[in-house]
């Protein structure tokens, strides 16, 4: 039997087995780690602890569904990408976080740090990218690394300030997900200032989110894309403080940018992401982080309540024609009620011991059947055209852009060669329980705070439009009931109606018409038309 374990996904990751060949390119992705593998299955209880006896029939059921299970969640390795660090004197400035954390001031009479968090570690280093070497925008750019020196920790940062009015425009973080693929994909495939395409030319385009917002495309955690580490992050709590480090030393750099709403959006795996990392920002009392609100695209938050939607969408009751034969949703269906059990198991103990064995038989019984039948997970209305490029031919161009040596050198990219999406990253959050964590519960405390949009496209299968709906359906807050019983109503632009949207208080979900997994990319004007409406605060409470 031929028997892929994970599949890397432009943001998710589905186990799935039974002569399944993957999506993506990564087709037993596993099997040369297998055949190599060094480390016994005492490595990985050493990360984790001791397994407890009650999850020893869960792994040993796992080890019979993915041959090779055992050894694959005991081989947690990132190899380090290979690097040259430029000297400090190559680069435009360093900011010293220690620097930044030594800064107090007075309020009220009472002396405190100006911004909280732990920085000593962190520094930021910062090229002004000439916009004619490259010509992917002409407005003002910057680029570099957020290190994490006592973790030799190296997150690549890209920034494109607005063309329109960059003094009063907010700023926005883009994410994207897998977890461990590059936002450069974000960047040149969908909402980026240009596209790249079959032969490495660019492509303007007009509907960038940039058109009235800075933004910020950063490759995260560590050893994604451009980024690079010898101590890789394989959890988004973790992630978390990296991201929060990079905003705060860059905020402080670039102050013309602080007062400015701040905004963080991503798709994909970034519906794990995103809420963990507002937590963050908000946890801290003094920030220069002036964040007002988040969005989540086709995201994966709240994985018991999504699971359920996926039998619904692939037989044909998500707007679109059954992929799957009757007797097959019949057997999703079989399968639900011990997929949401083992789901309740991870969200009531949060252990790995018990979030693994949920994400490897959710997705082999949900997600694996849609695989089998050749179609894209990121849009049931087609094929998979490209499996060794994750179904789009449009992430092969993306990469042999940015291996140029001219675009790596513009840029100050410090990696010997870029990749998309790393498989080892992907792999190891999955062994490490992180697929299947409740991190929905955030977002009630976020609500209170600060606008939160989820919206997603229509076609696409593996973070569809059914699931995102569902959750924000059953989340549980004070507006809860409001939102529930709510009816969807119109998007329209240009008196064409694109979508569907409804909002209670600070809560808005959308459904975007004939749009996959990016929406970007495939409703470039209808993306630019709500996203500039939100930022512009049109469903605020």
């Amino acid at each position: 039997m031929k028997v892929a374990a994970s599949t890397l996904l432009l943001g998710a990751t589905a186990a799935v087995a039974h002569e399944q060949h993957v999506l993506g390119g990564v087709s037993d992705a596993f099997e040369p780690i297998v055949d190599s593998i060094q480390q016994p299955f005492e490595a990985f209880e050493k990360a984790l602890g001791k397994m407890p006896a009650q999850a020893k029939g869960l792994w040993d059921e796992m080890a019979l569904l993915v041959p090779g299970f055992m050894e694959k969640a005991a081989n947690l390795v990132s190899q380090p990408k290979a690097h040259r660090r430029k000297a400090d004197s190559e680069w435009d400035r360093v900011i010293k976080g220690a620097d930044v954390q030594g800064m107090w001031v007075e309020t009220d009479g009472v002396k405190h740090r100006k911004v909280d968090g732990r920085l000593e570690d962190y520094n930021m280093r910062v090229k002004k990218v000439d916009p004619s070497v490259l010509g992917v925008d002409k407005v003002k750019q910057y680029s570099g690394y957020l290190d994490d020196e006592a973790n030799d920790k190296h997150l690549f940062y890209w920034f494109f300030e607005s063309r329109n009015d960059p003094k009063n425009d907010p700023v926005v973080l883009w994410l994207n997900g897998g977890p461990g693929c590059s936002s450069m994909m974000g960047l040149f495939m969908e909402l980026g200032p240009s596209s790249v395409k079959k032969g490495g030319k660019l492509e303007f385009n007009e509907n960038s989110w940039n058109s009235n917002a800075s933004v910020i495309f950063i490759d995260q955690p560590v050893n994604t894309g451009y980024s690079y580490s010898s101590h890789p992050v394989y959890n988004t709590v973790a992630a978390s403080k990296d991201i929060y480090a990079l905003l705060t030393l860059f905020f402080h750099d670039f102050p013309e940018y602080s007062e400015q709403p701040f905004h963080i959006a991503g798709e994909s795996y970034a519906g794990h992401y995103i809420p963990v990392f507002a937590h963050e920002i908000l946890s801290h009392k003094n920030r220069n982080i002036n964040l007002q609100s988040i969005a989540i695209g086709n995201g994966l938050t709240d994985p018991y309540t999504q699971y359920a939607q996926y039998r619904p969408m692939a037989c044909g009751e998500g707007g679109y024609d059954a992929v799957l034969e009757p007797s097959e949703c019949r057997a999703m269906d079989n399968a639900l009620p011990r997929c949401q059990s083992l789901t309740q198991s991870c969200y009531d103990s949060e252990s790995a011991w018990t979030c693994v064995p949920s994400a490897i038989y959710c997705n082999n019984a949900m997600i694996g059947p849609f695989q089998r039948t050749g179609y894209n997970v990121y849009d049931i209305r087609e094929k998979c055209k490209d499996q060794e490029n994750l179904c789009y031919t449009e992430t092969a161009w993306i990469a042999k852009y940015l291996n140029q040596k001219k675009v790596m050198v513009a840029i100050g990219a410090e990696v010997q060669d870029y990749e998309s999406c790393n498989t080892d990253i992907n792999r190891n959050f999955l062994f490490q329980g992180d697929w299947s964590k409740p991190f929905h519960r955030l977002v009630p405390d976020l609500i209170k705070q600060i606008p939160v949009l989820v919206y997603a496209g229509d076609a696409d299968y593996i973070c569809n439009w059914l699931g995102n709906l569902a959750w924000t359906e059953a989340l549980e807050w004070p507006g809860h009931k409001d939102f529930a019983s709510a009816e969807l109503e119109g998007l329209t632009l240009d008196d064409k109606e694109y979508g569907q949207v409804k909002s209670t208080g600070n809560f808005t979900f959308m459904r975007i018409y004939q749009a996959g997994h990016m929406v970007p990319f495939n409703q470039p004007e209808a993306s630019l038309d709500f996203f500039n409406r939100w930022l512009g605060g049109e469903w605020k409470a």
